[in-house]
């Protein structure tokens, strides 16, 4: 992870500041976004990885059967099917989900290519990845830059621009199907005023690549020459081999 100041990991961080009055609204921002990104996107499973509380709601109204969380708090903490694994390692099969979501999880990655790495082994062909990242082009990049790597997140975070984010989906064999751009106003907490729907609205129109966070929806393409499995083999396991798997329900939900 990323030198944030603090006992705990950076994506813990970052789920106590969704719920500060700016966190707050570029959450329902997000959220929104990935609502719509969602619509038509269909399957067995969905893996998010990453904060999971703040979209919770966003992911309900999925139409995948199956959501499923790996939590950046411990396991019984998590309100939802929950799986232990590391983001670089997923302990799921290759070739097993229908779409995954890496919700700002490879801004605090201390290697973020062989995250996406495990994005392209574990989907299934044509399966859907979501990402949402910190656009490092835009007043949100700049107060990263000027508060350090050593500042609380957000801003210890590694921003990046959606140029080299599509480059590293490029070099994998995604085809990018969506690109949008949320939170035109600056991260600042005045920011949040009456005006900030004028500037949102202002900000999509005149400069639309300089929102401080890009949501990119992409699928896995493959080769032509990949022979597909038979459909009357069925469809492929989600944990490898035997292993019981390590999710666990709350009995509330």
């Amino acid at each position: 992870m990323t030198a944030c100041k603090g006992p705990d990991s950076p994506l813990a961080q970052l789920q106590r500041w969704y719920r500060s009055p700016l966190g707050t609204e570029l959450a329902r921002l997000e959220c929104a976004c990935v609502q719509q990104l969602l619509h038509d996107t269909f399957g067995y499973y969905l893996v998010q990885v990453g904060v999971t509380e703040s979209f919770r709601d966003a992911l309900a109204t999925s139409r995948i059967r199956h959501r499923i969380a790996m939590p950046c708090d411990p396991p019984p903490l998590a309100r939802a099917p929950a799986i232990v694994g590391l983001a670089s390692q997923l302990p799921l099969d290759s070739d097993s989900i229908d779409a995954l979501f890496l919700p700002h999880t490879l801004d605090f990655s201390p290697d973020p290519q062989a995250v996406l790495r495990e994005a392209e082994r574990t989907l299934i062909p044509e399966g859907r990845l979501i990402v949402i990242g910190f656009n490092a082009l835009s007043t949100w990049g700049l107060r990263a830059l000027l508060r350090g790597a050593r500042g609380p997140a957000p801003w210890c975070g590694r921003f990046r621009t959606h140029y080299q984010m599509e480059a590293w989906l490029s070099d994998l064999g995604f085809a990018l199907e969506r690109r949008e751009f949320l939170m035109f106003r600056p991260p600042l907490t005045r920011a949040l005023g009456p005006g900030g729907p004028r500037i949102e609205t202002l900000g999509r129109r005149l400069l639309p690549a300089l929102g401080g966070v890009y949501v990119l929806r992409a699928v896995k393409r493959v080769s032509t020459l990949t022979p597909l499995r038979p459909s009357w083999r069925g469809r492929r396991q989600l944990l490898p081999g035997r292993v019981e798997p390590t999710a666990r329900r709350n009995p509330h939900v």
